[in-house]
C-alpha cells in the first residue's frame, strides 16, 4: 500500500491571533508560488475560509502594487 499523504492544517486557525490583512506582503508572499500564482489549499493546508479571504487579501494587494501580479525576466 503506498504510503499516506501528510494531513496539513490550517496555519489561520492553528494561530488564532493570526490575521490576514492585504496590508502585510510579506506573510502573502509565503503563499504565492514562483511564478506568482496564489497557491492552492492542498499544497497551503489551509482550510476554506482562509484560503478564501487569503486570496481576495493577495489580489487586493496586488491591485495596490504591494505585490508583484508578474514575474518579469530579463
Amino acid at each position: 500500500m503506498p504510503p499516506r499523504p501528510k494531513k496539513y492544517i490550517c496555519t489561520f486557525c492553528k494561530n488564532g491571533t493570526l490575521d490576514i490583512d492585504y496590508k502585510d506582503p510579506k506573510l502573502l508572499a509565503g503563499f504565492i508560488t514562483y511564478y506568482r500564482s496564489i497557491q492552492s489549499r492542498f499544497h497551503t493546508g489551509n482550510c476554506l475560509k482562509h484560503q478564501k479571504m487569503l486570496a481576495s487579501a493577495i489580489k487586493k494587494a496586488r491591485q495596490l502594487a504591494l505585490l508583484p501580479s508578474v514575474r518579469y525576466e530579463k
